[in-house]
């Protein structure tokens, strides 16, 4: 999912969204919230959903792409 150009309240209700509604099937979630200037919702983003704090989500992975944060909700 991308949350370019949205404010950190909106992008996190649109991830919570994402991560209530997914099926069983899903096992991850790609967000993709910029680099340059998603910085804000890049740290937004690990806070709220790293350290356990939403329960469906297992973990937070980082890769290469410092523009992207996955969303891990099971193991595959």
């Amino acid at each position: 999912m991308d949350v370019h150009g949205l404010n950190g309240q909106q992008a996190y209700e649109a991830i919570i969204k994402e991560v209530k509604t997914a099926g069983k099937a899903v096992y991850r979630i790609r967000v993709i919230h910029g680099f340059h200037g998603g910085t804000r919702l890049r740290s937004m983003i690990r806070e709220e959903f790293g350290y356990e704090r939403e329960p469906r989500v297992k973990r937070i992975e980082t890769g290469m792409n410092q523009g992207i944060t996955e969303l891990v909700l099971r193991e595959f």
